[in-house]
């Protein structure tokens, strides 16, 4: 009987014992494996980086893990440039850290140059980035090998360690080379000082119609970087002889004064030849938001407007009233190469006591209008409707269809050739964005489109987002328009018309807001 028994035991011995060693084995790879992260970690925040020239600049190069793959060039004291040039988490980043003026000069005096810098810089770059690349791995395996000597007392263990943070690094460095977008250059997202901002990140002109190799896109780049640290941001961004039409586009400013520094900031900046407002000048509509208008009389670009929900009738006439105001209300007017047509929105919801329509009758008065808009000869390259209910059914009819109404950004592509852009708002919402009690402030948001002369088609855009103390932090997010020529289909079934293109069912919103 204690034989058997002690037969009957051996097994469930040995199953334990192999149990406790497999735990014993995964519990050591999993320690070498963290003495590898955390030494591999600590060798490249202490060790890797290394400087080198990269056309008239000192670059400090850097790497270190990120659970986001960009690459990053920090332009201080102006800001930073973000790239999404590849998926595997590592985070590269380049610091000027200084400009050889004499160099610099030699590029901007001498037309040649810019040439010379596009054919040498991507030797700069590669030189640098392998040299990178080697002190990186040696920095991270020792730290892997020290945390594991540390911490295993084991000169076999550590050793395992430094080979695994080598295998990880190894990996890495693979899936970044892999996954390597050079394009990605041509979208950068600008985090830092305003003023700055239009010198960094360039010419949507020069990104769009002019560079189609890498080498030349960092050239530009770099070029734009030291003629920012010779004159900061007094030099002009744009040449001379450029064509490109730039719009502001705002929208929902809701009666706040820091949205006209933020709008004239802009137009200054970016060097725009109008403005493009989307509706919701003003909170309530009444005649003593009037006044409030009388700051577009201030800036030197044509200004044109449509009728917000929140916007009177009174509203439209104050803003009629100023010299550059281009108000749109189911019309359609050429204004700066463009020809846009713009209706106002059908409701007015401040006056509680007036019936306004719902949203199928506000869909089916934009049906309406995209009807009319259809037929017009020559047509029309943009479309302003401050609700994107009301502009939905101008799918297929137009290229592109501003809008606003939702304080938050958006753009979407139809299938039909469409592209609908939603602005978020200019005035962060209005003064009531300032209520200290409010969870998050919405931020001030505007866009910066670039627009073909020829085709008058949008080929770029820069969307900017400000913050900071005297809104003087901006981001900057460069997007390319994929296919700018694009045909339009319209959309099938095409919209039925509800009603007249002024939009008969709805009456204007000619009442003043209640007092509050």
């Amino acid at each position: 009987m204690y034989e058997s028994a002690r037969r009957w035991s051996r097994p469930r011995v040995l199953a334990a014992g192999l149990a406790r060693v497999r735990r014993g084995r995964a519990w050591r790879a999993a320690a070498v494996l963290a003495a590898a992260l955390l030494g591999g970690w600590l060798g490249l925040a202490l060790g890797g980086q290394v400087m080198t020239p990269v056309g008239p600049a000192d670059v400090n190069l850097s790497v270190a893990p990120s659970w986001r793959g960009e690459t990053v060039v920090n332009v201080a004291p102006l800001g930073k440039l973000g790239f999404d040039t590849h998926v595997a988490p590592l985070r590269f980043e380049a610091t000027i850290s200084e400009i050889r003026l004499a160099a610099a000069q030699e590029l901007f005096e001498n037309p040649d140059a810019i040439n010379r810098l596009a054919d040498s810089i991507g030797a700069d770059v590669r030189r640098g980035v392998i040299h990178l690349f080697v002190r990186a791995a040696v920095v991270a395996v020792a730290g892997a090998g020290i945390a594991g000597l540390v911490l295993f007392r084991s000169w076999r263990r550590a050793g395992w360690s430094a080979l695994t943070a080598l295998g990880l690094l190894a990996a890495a460095g693979t899936g970044t080379v892999g996954t390597f977008n050079p394009n990605a250059i041509s979208e950068p997202r600008y985090t830092g000082l305003l003023a700055g901002a239009p010198q960094v990140v360039g010419s949507a002109e020069d990104v769009v119609n002019r560079f189609s190799e890498y080498r030349a896109q960092l050239a530009t780049l770099v070029g734009n970087v030291s003629r920012l640290y010779e004159a900061t941001s007094t030099l002009p961004v744009y040449d001379e002889d450029d064509t490109t039409i730039r719009v502001l586009h705002v929208s929902d400013i809701h009666l706040n004064p820091a949205a006209w520094n933020v709008i004239r900031s802009l137009s200054e900046q970016f060097q725009v030849d109008l403005i493009v407002d989307s509706g919701d000048l003003t909170d309530r509509g009444s005649a003593a938001e009037d006044a409030f208008a009388d700051e577009i009389a201030r800036l030197d670009v044509p200004y044109v407007w449509i009728r917000g929900n929140h916007d009177s009738m009174g509203t439209q006439r104050a803003v009629q009233d100023q010299p550059n105001a281009v108000v749109l209300d189911d019309e359609i007017a050429e204004v700066g190469g463009l020809r846009f047509y713009g209706a106002g929105d059908p409701r007015f919801t401040p006056d509680r006591a007036r019936e306004n329509p719902d949203d199928a009758a506000v869909a089916a008065i934009g049906a309406g209008q995209a009807a009319s808009v259809a037929e017009a000869d020559p047509p029309v390259d943009v479309a302003i409707l401050h609700d994107p209910l009301q502009a939905q059914a101008f799918s297929g009819e137009v290229p592109l269809v501003l809008s606003g109404h939702g304080h938050r950004r958006w753009t979407r592509l139809d299938d039909t050739g469409t592209r609908f852009f939603v602005q978020g708002s200019t005035g962060g919402a209005g003064l009531r964005g300032l209520d200290p009690g409010a969870d998050r402030p919405t931020p001030y948001a505007a866009s910066v489109l670039y627009f073909d002369p020829e085709s008058r088609r949008l080929q770029a855009w820069d969307d900017v987002t400000l913050g900071g103390l005297g809104l003087t932090s901006a981001q900057i997010e460069r997007h390319i328009e994929a296919d700018p020529d694009r045909a339009l289909t319209p959309a099938s079934p095409p919209p039925t018309p509800a009603t007249s293109p002024s939009g008969a069912t709805a009456p204007p919103p000619e009442s003043r807001s209640p007092s509050p």
